[in-house]
């Protein structure tokens, strides 16, 4: 039987226990999935805590992106075979040795991408990819200041922005990360731990500021974002690691003009044509390798917990995955 990591209830890692599943059927329009890598990030960890509302009342399967190779399609299913090798993201679901999903969601893999590195591109690939072409689109030129620089996202972020021809700041926690960061696109990078990011972002523009802020912190930088935008800047807030930030007002936008905006990535992934076209853009980057995806920490599926704390204890760079 395949086994899947729930959460019993919202709480800490140590909620998170191993549990046997019947071997599911696909349906009418459902394409039967057998994973071979699965992806950690800090939605599975906001689902887990109970910062995000559950879809359950207990035993939630967490993990929002996977990839695999197809056992069966139910009826009604175009475009899929046996044996294709596929990839998808969506809330929850994906901590599962074999999994049942709609084939509205999967995408097919070309053969130079890998399962490890669709399962750690997918969720952060196109987390990039709609905050780059549908959140703020930066022109060349202009500069950008992104946290979280040393992450899943932020690592993929950077390289896409240097492609673009954008000056990105990026922002990490320590020398290692920093480093990291600076090798993949970012032209500045800031030491949060060592330096006050917002004195830094003014040093390095001039006074200027940035044309726009991704911010997937929340409660710790959101003030200091808007301190560092240009006038007519955007703040694009697409995460809370440090918790939900609550001390905003409509009218804090006048102090600049400012423009913000709080895009979800599944609002975007639900229309499939976007999804199609994303993805391909993605796998193209990967494949002529503008983009390199750093998968950084590899655990077993049983060990999900460990990887969970490893990710909220900011120990982890680029990306984390789960090998079912």
């Amino acid at each position: 039987m395949p086994i899947a990591i729930v959460a019993e209830r919202t709480g800490g890692p140590e909620i998170l226990r191993r549990i046997e599943l019947p071997t599911p059927a696909a349906d009418a329009g459902q394409v039967l999935v057998k994973h071979t890598a699965i992806g950690v990030n800090f939605i599975d960890t906001y689902f887990r805590s109970g910062l995000y509302p559950w879809p359950v009342d207990r035993d939630l399967i967490l993990g929002s992106e996977a990839a695999g190779v197809v056992l069966a399609l139910g009826e009604n299913v175009d475009g899929f075979s046996v044996g294709d090798r596929v990839a998808y993201t969506i809330p929850n679901g994906a901590y599962v040795q074999t999994r049942a999903i709609d084939a509205k969601h999967l995408v097919k893999l070309p053969d130079a991408v890998s399962d490890e590195v669709a399962a750690a591109a997918m969720l952060k690939g196109l987390t990039a990819h709609y905050l780059l072409h549908r959140s703020y689109l930066p022109k060349k030129g202009q500069t950008v200041l992104f946290h979280a620089a040393a992450g899943g996202v932020g690592l993929i972020a950077g390289q896409w922005l240097a492609a673009k021809g954008v000056t990105a700041i990026g922002t990490a926690g320590g020398p290692e990360k920093c480093a990291l960061a600076a090798k993949h696109g970012y032209a500045h990078v800031i030491d949060y731990r060592a330096e006050n990011f917002e004195e830094r972002v003014k040093e390095i523009t001039g006074g200027a500021g940035v044309d726009a802020v991704y911010d997937s912190v929340g409660k710790d930088t959101i003030a200091g974002s808007m301190a560092c935008l240009k006038t007519f800047g955007t703040l694009v807030n697409f995460g809370q690691s440090s918790g939900p930030y609550l001390d905003f007002k409509l009218s804090d936008l006048a102090a600049g003009s400012f423009t913000v905006t709080r895009p979800v990535l599944f609002h975007f992934t639900a229309d499939r044509n976007y999804l199609e076209t994303a993805s391909a853009d993605l796998f193209e980057m990967i494949q002529n390798r503008t983009l390199q995806i750093k998968i950084n920490q590899r655990y077993s599926l049983a060990n999900a917990a460990d990887a969970h704390r490893a990710l909220e204890g900011r120990k982890t760079t680029g990306s984390t995955v789960l090998i079912p």
